[in-house]
């Protein structure tokens, strides 16, 4: 929630949104709690006035989410879903890329497109894109304050969720006196903090830990020391029975070395394909070196995704980050 958000007509996409015969809302492949949390919220503020409305990604709810009122209606898969929308929403994906689904998705509806990285392609024909929020899950805060929708227990607590992990339980620079008062405005409507922490953060099968091991293993340091970079391939997550989704937080233990200015996560997603997260500090812009490789991000926090192995992939990031230390990206 933010004080003036100039650029972003809520009212015109309220009412694309009233106008909807039939309304698919989707997020981002290998989705986090902000786009479930917004898609989950949004769904029951639509279902609320009496909409048809459904939710469908490419890739399963992840665990830490399950819990929400709504998770269990999500469906996933590679296939176009059997209803057909005239308005599609997506919710916290940068580009239309990294939702991982057809463009007859988009050729046959209105695409409106709701996001907070700067990072974002304006893939819509609506885009509702603002940096300055702290997550998808607070521009649908405001979203549903212009739809004039109650603040339901689900919808706060699945509000809730979105913020808790996308402002790093309120640690980031994104966190300011309104972010507190919204936090405060959706706990009185119900949301319950310590279930969704618990659920966030002390909730992991004892496997995850196995895989951890098996991360602080390739854990080392390049460019004097600046970077700091782990990887996981298909024979650790086999070995340990875990998926990537198990590894989240993991890049937080290598960020977590004081004199690392760029932390690099590599996590293999098929034959191929790697999921690169990265981490910033102390004025480093991860979000512009993401976007460089094809992703995209916040300035201190980003990823992208790449095909090659992992001495191919390595090799490139590598001199991304490289020329970013030395103030070719800033």
């Amino acid at each position: 929630m933010i004080d003036t958000p100039e650029g972003i007509n809520w009212p015109s996409i309220d009412q694309a949104l009233s106008q909807a015969k039939n309304i698919h809302l989707i997020t981002h492949r290998l989705p986090d709690s902000d786009g479930i949390g917004s898609q989950i919220a949004l769904y029951h503020g639509l279902r609320q006035r009496g909409q048809a409305v459904f939710m469908h990604n490419y890739d399963p709810v992840p665990r830490i989410c399950r819990y929400l009122d709504g998770a269990e209606l999500i469906t996933h898969g590679k296939r176009d879903p059997a209803m057909h929308p005239d308005v599609v929403v997506s919710l916290d994906a940068g580009s239309f890329s990294r939702l991982h689904m057809p463009d007859s998705l988009r050729q046959s509806a209105t695409l409106i497109n709701i996001d907070h990285h700067a990072s974002n392609t304006h893939f819509g024909a609506i885009n509702a894109i603002d940096d300055r929020y702290c997550a998808t899950g607070a521009m649908i805060f405001d979203l549903l304050a212009v739809m004039h929708t109650p603040l339901s227990p689900a919808i706060a607590q699945a509000l809730y969720a979105a913020i808790l992990t996308d402002t790093g339980s309120f640690r980031n620079n994104s966190v300011n006196a309104d972010v507190y008062r919204m936090v405060a405005t959706l706990m009185d409507a119900g949301a319950d903090a310590a279930l969704a922490a618990e659920h966030a953060y002390a909730s992991h099968k004892f496997e995850r830990f196995n895989l951890l091991k098996e991360a602080l293993d390739t854990l080392c340091l390049s460019n004097n020391q600046r970077t700091a970079w782990m990887y996981l391939d298909a024979s650790m997550f086999a070995r340990t029975g875990c998926v990537v989704e198990d590894s989240e937080g993991f890049i937080d233990y290598a960020r977590s070395i004081g004199i690392v200015d760029v932390t690099v996560m590599m996590c293999q997603l098929e034959q191929e394909t790697w999921k690169i997260t990265f981490r910033g500090k102390r004025g480093i812009n991860v979000g512009a070196l993401a976007t460089t490789l094809g992703g995209g991000g916040h300035r201190y926090a980003a990823g992208c995704t790449l095909e090659g192995s992992n001495a191919d992939v390595r090799a490139r990031v590598q001199k991304a980050v490289t020329e970013t230390l030395q103030g070719a990206i800033l």
